[in-house]
């Protein structure tokens, strides 16, 4: 996946997350699977970008796992 299909992909899961935080009755199970792929998009994004930028190919980038990305602290 190349960076401008990732952020398309980051954009429409941005788009599902505001529509399900908006209805009073939301899928709690739902929205939290789709901030975990969002977190893992951002991480592949961000990955790339480094490797791209050191000179690397940034195809060889690859999705983390949930437990990886969860545990980062901000």
């Amino acid at each position: 996946m190349d960076d401008a299909a990732l952020i398309a992909q980051i954009n429409e899961l941005m788009s599902e997350e505001q529509t399900l935080q908006e209805s009073p009755e939301h899928d709690t199970a739902r929205l939290k699977k789709l901030e975990v792929t969002l977190d893992q998009c951002w991480d592949l994004l961000r990955q790339r970008r480094a490797r791209r930028e050191f000179g690397l190919d940034p195809d060889d980038a690859s999705t983390r796992g949930p437990d990886t990305v969860e545990r980062y602290q901000q």
